[in-house]
């Protein structure tokens, strides 16, 4: 074979790799925005151009923990101590919608100081992967989780203790860990008794199942909202939108309203706004 050949050979065999070799990642630009989505498939960070959030003002019946959780990340985002956060208790109370809304009021008083990155429940194992690529920013990051919590048989529990408090290397100095979920242990209360029941050694295997939320050194807890705290959600919402509706006619609407959902919270509040939104043709942005 002349030599010729064997060049042309070699190039059709370099171009065939160069087809199927994996295109390379370049580095995430953690400066191209303030909020990024987490996609461990790729090891990527998916930029979120508008944050779906509501306004700090508009979180009614939770002042306590509003206050702690805002000034606990605005002294994150000056580079001062803070605690990861667990905000846990009821459903629809504003759980996440507080640490979204904290993440735009500092951002809006610090100048985009601070970064907000989600992560999936199913893709705590990528943690350490995520660590690495945030540890390389000098921005301050708010690692966020939505709906936290773990079965029985499941050991990914393990991967974020580690990441919170142990191992090595620790957790990077510029990244900070919220957490929402609807049980202070992360864990079913009869998946807790079963273990207690079970185990050679009760308290031990408890310990191991609960101690992930003594990771968290704030634990603020949500609690279902009186009528009068729900009434005034919703006259927050009517006035910030201006829904043009009298206070008579929505107060005997919105309690009709908590009667067939069965219960009274932040988000059965907003339900009410957008379907009363829709009937009087108040557009809600």
């Amino acid at each position: 074979m002349s030599e010729e050949k064997i060049l042309e050979q070699l190039r059709r065999i370099a171009d065939s790799l160069d087809r199927i070799a994996p295109s390379s990642r370049s580095e995430p630009d953690i400066d191209a925005g303030d909020a990024f989505v987490w996609q461990a498939e790729s090891n990527s960070l998916r930029l979120i151009p508008k944050v779906n959030h509501v306004g700090m003002s508009m979180l009614q019946g939770i002042d306590r923990v509003k206050d702690i959780l805002l000034e606990n990340t605005m002294r994150f985002a000056k580079g001062l101590p803070a605690n990861n956060a667990l905000l846990w208790g009821a459903r629809g109370m504003g759980k996440s919608s507080l640490v979204k809304a904290a993440h735009a009021l500092v951002n809006q008083q610090l100048d985009h100081s601070l970064v907000l990155v989600e992560i999936h429940r199913e893709d705590i194992p990528s943690l350490p992967t995520l660590m690495q690529v945030l540890q390389k920013t000098e921005r301050r990051c708010v690692l966020f989780c939505d709906d936290l919590s773990f079965d029985s048989d499941d050991s990914t529990y393990k991967s974020l203790k580690t990441v919170l408090d142990g191992g090595l290397e620790g957790r990077p100095s510029n990244v900070i860990f919220y957490a929402t979920s609807n049980r202070r242990h992360m864990m079913r209360r009869d998946m807790i008794e079963n273990e207690r029941s079970t185990a050679i050694i009760p308290s031990e295997a408890i310990e191991e199942k609960v101690s992930l939320s003594d990771r968290f050194g704030l634990w603020l807890g949500f609690h279902s909202c009186s009528q009068d705290e729900y009434l005034d959600m919703i006259r927050g919402y009517l006035a910030h939108y201006k829904i043009p509706i009298s206070e008579k006619e929505f107060t005997a609407e919105a309690i009709e309203w908590t009667r067939t959902r069965g219960s009274r919270s932040g988000r059965v509040a907003w339900q009410y706004i957008q379907d009363i939104a829709g009937r009087t043709g108040t557009i809600i942005e």
